[in-house]
């Protein structure tokens, strides 16, 4: 099970779209893929989880973690393989450690909390709060965006993870974005 968390080593620059829940990163996760003319690793825990609730109507629970990361990270690692200079994840291991520590008082499976300390990522965009929240079946905390927000830039902090806030509309967050990407590649 470990080695399916493992991150592959790769060339490709890794950037990582991270924060609350409905605060914009598939869409500029779609965008800058478009820009960059490569890939984008998708959430898994969308399609896992939107599947859990269709059948069951039940959400998220601890033992769902382990194949939700595992899950993200092989399809992270197949990406990676055809990327194109850069490679733009929609979320990562770190991500999912943040919402459990957040939904199981605390709590965070070690193998899980190993691994999402252990992959590395050469830039965040913390994504903030000023975005519309919009509801579906699986987002459930619109008067906690503010605490989950703190949590994630916390998290950001606590690990050392190089990162950079992204406000406003989509164009401003996508130029910014493409900016501080573009600095990455000039290196």
């Amino acid at each position: 099970m470990e080695q399916e968390l493992r991150q592959q080593k790769s060339d490709c620059i890794k950037i990582v779209l991270f924060g609350p829940e409905s605060t914009g990163k598939t869409t500029l996760s779609r965008q800058l893929a478009e820009h960059y003319k490569t890939l984008w690793v998708p959430e898994f825990a969308r399609d896992y989880l939107q599947e859990k609730w269709d059948k069951e109507q039940k959400i998220c629970e601890p033992e769902d973690l382990i194949p939700i990361a595992i899950g993200q990270m092989k399809l992270e690692n197949q990406l990676t393989k055809k990327a194109n200079k850069v490679l733009i994840c929609d979320t990562d291991l770190l991500e999912t450690k943040v919402y459990s520590e957040a939904y199981y008082q605390g709590n965070c499976d070690p193998i899980l909390d190993k691994y999402a300390v252990q992959n590395k990522y050469d830039l965040y965009f913390l994504t903030y709060i000023d975005t519309p929240w919009e509801a579906d079946d699986l987002r459930d905390k619109p008067n906690e965006r503010k605490r989950m927000f703190q949590a994630f830039e916390e998290a950001l902090k606590e690990y050392k993870r190089p990162y950079v806030l992204l406000k406003g509309g989509k164009k401003e967050r996508l130029e910014k974005a493409i900016l501080h990407i573009d600095k990455l590649l000039k290196k």
